[in-house]
């Protein structure tokens, strides 16, 4: 049973906010002006969703009154099946819509993608996997900027880290963390065998300066020559940063910058929200579950998702779903999958938010 007064409620408050949003003062004020306009938006799909029932309802409570009218009947009869659809399917949306939305499905993301097993071929995969990333964003129109990158001596990438910035990063790019393996021939195999090979992916909300505050002398930093394939100019100055978060011994080290003020920047951010996630884990159980199963040993055992390159096919082992384009899927076609695991997100959500609340597990303290 959808909330009608509580929906009632959010349109009355979308009205409030465009006239608000008319108000000199608020035109002035350019943090509220941002709030307001934030708010808008996570109501705007709920108020047109909402009139798109009401008016569907409408059609339908005339239609069932008209089929009293012997001229209008057989017309209304055909109709009626039809209507009751769209509202049970306008209904469902509302449900869905109406979830308290995850504080962090409108930041900004940090994504890193690592090789498993599998050595050189791990590499490679890993930059495949990354670049079917940038080719996602792109179609997306989010910014992407490499915060740092390890190069494999094959041209593959032991690790890159990138931040993804964008409307809705998190939300969509969430479901990638997990360990994906690969099956095909490497471009080393001489005899054509097929080897099975895995990278991580790793997928935190971008951490905010208020949320994470580090001590100064909690910090080890220490200062280098960048080093690896970067042709010339790349060991010509004491630019690379290392830091050592020394609470947790958690190291990050950043050198694609000639500037050693722009590296330590880039290996602070990526610090600060690893550390956020650390924070987050330890109040909500559940959630530190699901970032412990994130990356997990990258063992081939531990799959989220299989790319099958000899069949074309992509299978995603947590809802069951395979697709015959993994053609299109690595050159950044990421739709149908991401949409459907947000999808069975969502439902998820919904039946734990219809279960008493005895029966709903509980976080951890």
């Amino acid at each position: 049973m959808l909330p009608r007064e509580k929906l009632d409620g959010l349109v009355r408050r979308a009205e409030e906010i465009d006239r608000l949003l008319c108000e000199p003062e608020v035109i002035g004020d350019y943090q509220q002006a941002q709030k307001l306009n934030k708010e808008r938006a996570y109501l705007q799909p709920i108020v047109e969703t909402y009139s798109r029932l009401r008016a569907a309802e409408s059609q339908l409570s005339d239609d069932k009154a008209s089929l009293a009218d012997p001229e209008l009947r057989e017309l209304v009869e055909a109709e009626i099946p039809e209507l009751e659809a769209k509202v049970g399917s306008l209904e469902s949306e509302l449900e869905l819509l109406l979830l308290p939305p995850d504080p962090n499905d409108q930041r900004n993301t940090i994504v890193e993608v690592r090789g498993g097993e599998g050595g050189e071929e791990a590499a490679l995969f890993a930059a495949d996997l990354f670049r079917m990333y940038l080719r996602y964003a792109e179609t997306k129109k989010w910014k992407v900027e490499v915060l740092s990158l390890s190069e494999a001596s094959a041209g593959g990438y032991k690790e890159v880290i990138a931040l993804i910035v964008g409307q809705s990063v998190y939300s969509r790019m969430r479901f990638e963390a997990g360990v994906h393996r690969v099956q095909r021939v490497p471009v080393t195999e001489a005899q054509g065998r097929i080897h099975t090979s895995t990278a991580t992916v790793a997928v935190l909300p971008e951490a905010e300066d208020v949320e994470v505050q580090i001590d100064e002398k909690d910090l080890k930093i220490d200062i280098a020559a960048s080093g690896g394939p970067g042709g010339q100019g790349v060991n010509t100055t004491n630019s690379a940063v290392q830091i050592t978060h020394i609470p947790t011994g958690m190291i990050v080290k950043c050198q694609d910058e000639r500037s050693q003020i722009k590296n330590k920047a880039k290996a602070l951010k990526i610090l600060k929200s690893r550390l956020l996630d650390i924070e987050r884990e330890k109040r909500d159980a559940e959630l530190s579950a699901e970032r412990r199963g994130m990356v997990g040993s990258g063992e081939r055992s531990q799959k989220v998702r299989t790319y099958n390159f000899p069949q074309n096919r992509v299978t995603d082992h947590r809802i069951g779903l395979t697709l015959h384009k993994l053609d299109r899927v690595i050159e950044g076609d990421l739709d149908e999958l991401i949409t459907a695991l947000r999808t069975h997100h969502q439902a998820a959500l919904l039946r734990a938010s219809a279960e008493p609340p005895s029966m709903r597990p509980q976080a951890g303290p």
